[in-house]
């Protein structure tokens, strides 16, 4: 025997981890956002899923390289007016649309 013990319970690993109060505390979307998932507040995770559902129903993600998200007329406002950004940039820009 090794002498090796598991780490049951641990915050880091395992099933018995819990999401952040703060990603289920519900935001309210401005205006521009509210365009593309709706005016009701949502926790975050909700908001994102639903842009994300709005990308890929409107068939707005690069063809040759999926990360980038190209911007139609809904979008552009999100996007600081630019007409691609990363995946990584667009959850950072969207963000500032959330209170």
């Amino acid at each position: 025997m090794s002498g090796r013990t598991d780490i049951k319970g641990s915050k880091s690993t395992g099933p018995g981890r819990r999401a952040s109060p703060a990603l289920t505390k519900p935001v309210k979307p401005d205006a521009y956002l509210a365009a593309v998932v709706g005016a009701d507040d949502l926790p975050r995770p909700e908001v994102v899923r639903k842009l994300w559902n709005y990308i890929k129903a409107e068939g707005l993600q690069d063809d040759q390289n999926r990360r980038m998200i190209n911007a139609d007329d809904k979008l552009r406002p999100l996007f600081d007016g630019k007409t691609q950004v990363s995946m990584f940039e667009m959850t950072k820009l969207v963000s500032k649309h959330l209170t």
